[in-house]
Order: C-alpha cells, then structure tokens, then sequence
C-alpha cells in the first residue's frame, strides 16, 4: 500500500439497515468516485463484491463474536482463510492483548507468513505497548484502529489531546502507522495528515447514514 493512502472502512453489519454485499459494493464504488484510494471491508462475501467494482487495495476482516473471548476482528486462523479465499491481500486483525479464543497471536502470524507468505498484515492496537510486540512479530503496518474500545483503552479517544496517541505511536515505531478510530471530519483528517502517517481510515463518519443523520437530529434535540 503507497503512502499517503485514504482508505474508507464500508461496513454495516447484521443489524444495520445497509447490511448487504451488494450495497457494500455500491457503497465501494461511491466511495472511490469521491477520492477514496483504498477500502477496508468485513466478510468475505463483501470483499469479492466490491473487488467487481475495483482493484485499490482492500483491508479485509471478518468481525465473528466468540463466547469466551472480547476479541472479534479476525480472531483466528478460520477467518483468515475466509479472507484469502475472497482474494484478499491484506488482513487486519485484533492485536491487543485480550484473551484469544483459539491460536495466539504469534501462531496466526506464523500461520499466515507460513501459508499465504504474499499476504500483508495489520495490527488493530490499542495501546503502545500492543503496537511495539505486533512490530516485533512482524506485522506490515500498525493500526491504531481500537484505541478507547479495549476495556483499559474505553476512557481514550484516537483525538484526544491533539492526537496524542497517534504522536506517541509513531515516536516509538518503525512499521507503517494507520490512522484508523473517530476521525469524523475533514478537519481532523486534515489534522491527522499534518502530524503524519502512511495512511488514514475514515469510517462511520462516510458510511453509516444512520449515524450521520443522528448527528444532526441531535442538535435538534
């Protein structure tokens, strides 16, 4: 993946009313036209819909609960598979240092440098010490995609104190750091641009209507 790449995370799942591989190929392709250069996706039946629109790189998961385990973003070997067989290149998964509901996350990583050795990966940190062990076993790049969504991380946000966060990560690391949690305007995109990554998601505040709209009938109310 080039530097500097905009990536939009088009994702709706089960419960949502856009929950459908054809309207997250739609939701791909409308995306693009507005300048996004790459997409991170959910499933892999989402995945082989939107790469019949276009080829930018996807980031795909697979977002499974498991009973044992607060780890859901492509928590074992199983979704990894499902990814590759979708045609996927690169897979992001949980890296924090939640309990795992089957493999470590070393034996996912041996796993897949094992099998799919063309395969890039991401790390969904939330902390820096998460992001310094994923560099240390091998990962493409760092996301810091579940910083305030871990139990330890819940009373943080990605902007908080000017991106702070963001500041310490890419300090303390040599992979490729992605922006990735609650950006939600051009103007802290613009933000997260000048303090510097190799790339930048942008999620709910694109792709999901409902939330969009209840940001402004809040104002309302």
């Amino acid at each position: 993946m080039k530097k500097n790449t905009f990536i939009v995370s088009c994702q709706a799942l089960e419960e949502e009313p856009l929950h459908s591989s054809y309207i997250m190929g739609k939701m791909a392709l409308a995306v693009i036209e507005g300048g996004a250069e790459g997409i991170r996706a959910n499933s892999g039946a989402d995945i082989e819909e939107i790469k019949k629109y276009t080829d930018v790189p996807i980031i795909g998961i697979v977002k499974r609960v498991y009973d044992d385990s607060d780890v859901f973003i492509t928590a074992t070997s199983t979704e990894v598979d499902e990814l590759l067989k979708a045609g996927c290149t690169i897979i992001a998964l949980d890296a924090t240092f939640r309990k795992r509901p089957a493999e470590t996350l070393d034996e996912i990583v041996t796993y897949v440098r094992t099998k799919y050795p063309g395969v890039e990966l991401m790390a969904d940190i939330s902390t820096v010490d998460e992001a310094l062990y994923a560099e240390s076993i091998g990962f493409d790049y760092i996301g810091t995609t579940l910083h305030g969504y871990t139990e330890y991380t819940s009373d943080k946000k990605l902007f908080h104190n000017d991106f702070q966060f963001l500041k310490d990560i890419n300090q303390k690391i040599n992979t490729p750091v992605i922006a990735e949690g609650n950006i939600q305007t051009p103007e802290m995109l613009k933000r997260v641009s000048e303090i510097g990554c190799h790339a930048y998601v942008v999620g709910s505040a694109i792709t999901r209507p409902q939330l969009i709209t209840r940001s402004f009938s809040d104002v309302l109310k």
